[in-house]
């Protein structure tokens, strides 16, 4: 049973340098998630090569979905409208389960650049992105967006989702805070509820959702029934099915015990699997302790494990670790 058969919807986020295509594979392995985003893929001055799409998304080779079957928008970042509709155009004719347009991330270089959040003191020119793309891309495939409060305030955040709306978009994410806020707690949920007053585009809230009962406030304060999840996702792989259980009729048979640490450690012998193939053995180990600083918040296994694997730096040693991990003790 999916999301969309309950009427609500549970969404993987992108996260630049973390939830790529390998912990993306992993996490819909587990259920409950119903659509993914990939990271970004920066479009400047010119169209890029197909290679270029499936690097991020290598999933378009799927037919735009995860191995566990969940489909894939692919994420564009840019601010130039020409060169957007260019590159949408030739993402299109790989049939990627949508396109998403990125107005929300934090990052310096990236803002310099004129990418990402810094958009959003600009409504007409995120406006015209979102049309461009739209007009360039195949009725079918879905055009969404994701976008962030604001840049330094949120005075112009109703301005930026309204212009969102306008050009055509399926649907808006919005992450309840600003680039200013970065990634600090709270998120300003209430300010999601306050856009939905004025637009009637699908929204999907984001935003400091680590917990079933932060889900089920976050939907709560803001109205919206879709939830887009990332770091949440990355410390509990098993939240996404918690939301699914929970909507399920509220069937006590679902609810089970979560994801369990067993569980967790086959999943990161796959992760470790998958980051070999696409990782340069020097930066193989820094993936796997990313996740399990995350997954530390949960389970009190990967405290234990990250403490262990701490001043581990070779692959064999850790390959050799993680066979270990999946033996019977004795």
């Amino acid at each position: 049973m999916t999301m969309g058969h309950l009427g609500a919807r549970v969404l993987l986020a992108p996260m630049e340098g973390l939830l790529d295509h390998t912990l993306r594979d992993m996490l819909t392995r587990v259920g409950g998630v119903d659509l993914c985003v990939s990271e970004f893929i920066r479009v400047t001055n010119t169209v890029l090569p197909r290679r270029a799409f499936i690097r991020v998304a290598p999933e378009l080779l799927n037919n735009s979905r995860t191995v566990a079957g969940v489909p894939v928008r692919v994420q564009l970042l840019g601010s130039d409208p020409d060169y957007l509709a260019a590159n949408a155009a030739a993402l299109a004719e790989l049939q990627p389960a949508g396109i998403d347009l990125n107005f929300g991330c934090p990052a310096k270089t990236v803002n310099q650049h004129r990418g990402g959040a810094v958009l959003l003191d600009e409504p007409e020119l995120v406006g015209q992105i979102v049309a461009a793309v739209r007009r360039a891309v195949p009725a079918h495939i879905p055009v969404s967006a994701k976008m962030r409060l604001g840049f330094n305030d949120d005075s112009r955040a109703e301005d930026c989702a309204l212009a969102i709306e306008a050009a055509g978009a399926s649907d808006l994410v919005v992450h309840a805070r600003t680039k200013a806020h970065g990634y600090r707690p709270p998120a300003y949920w209430d300010r999601i509820a306050d856009l939905r007053q004025h637009v009637r585009l699908p929204m999907v809230a984001n935003g400091e959702i680590w917990t079933l009962a932060d889900a089920l406030r976050c939907r709560e304060v803001t109205g919206c029934e879709r939830l887009m999840i990332g770091r949440g996702m990355v410390a509990d792989p098993g939240l996404a099915l918690a939301i699914t259980q929970h909507d399920a009729l509220f069937d006590s048979r679902l609810t089970g015990e979560g994801v369990t640490w067993s569980h967790i450690v086959v999943l990161m012998r796959l992760f470790w699997q998958g980051i070999s193939l696409r990782v340069a053995p020097r930066h193989r180990a820094g993936r796997l302790k990313q996740w399990l600083n995350y997954l530390r918040r949960v389970y009190p296994e990967a405290q234990e494990a990250f403490d262990q694997l701490r001043l581990m730096h070779d692959p064999a040693q850790i390959a050799q670790w993680l066979d270990a991990q999946a033996l019977p003790a004795a």
